[in-house]
Parts: C-alpha cells; structure tokens; sequence
C-alpha cells in the first residue's frame, strides 16, 4: 500500500479510546487490513472476492469452538 492509501477505522472499535480495532484500505485490485495500534507492521491483503469470504469465515463458529 502506498502512504497515499486512505484508511478507514472500523466501526467496532470497541469501548474506550478506540484502540481495539482495524482499519481497512481499498484499491480496485485488493482490499488491506491492518491493526490500528501498529500500523507500521504488517498488512494483511485479499482480492475483493477473497476478503469477503474470509469476513463471512469471521461471522460463522469454528466446528470446534465451544
């Protein structure tokens, strides 16, 4: 991403000061994610149809989760 990239804090970001959230930057080719506290470290990035199936693998219980 480059330092022109735009990024949009999450409207979740939790209680507080904010600080427990990600931020999103969109790009016609990908979608990047980052943690809002370290937004020097590591991005991760998915193709648009790949970002939303991992949203949707987010919202769904793992098998093994009680």
């Amino acid at each position: 991403m480059t330092a022109m990239t735009q990024w949009k804090k999450s409207s979740f970001s939790g209680g507080g000061d904010g600080n427990a959230c990600v931020e999103i930057a969109t790009h016609p080719t990908h979608i990047a994610v980052r943690d809002s506290k370290t937004p020097a470290d590591a991005t991760l990035t998915f193709l648009p149809g790949t970002f939303t199936t991992f949203l949707e693998g987010l919202k769904s219980p793992h098998p093994t989760a009680r």
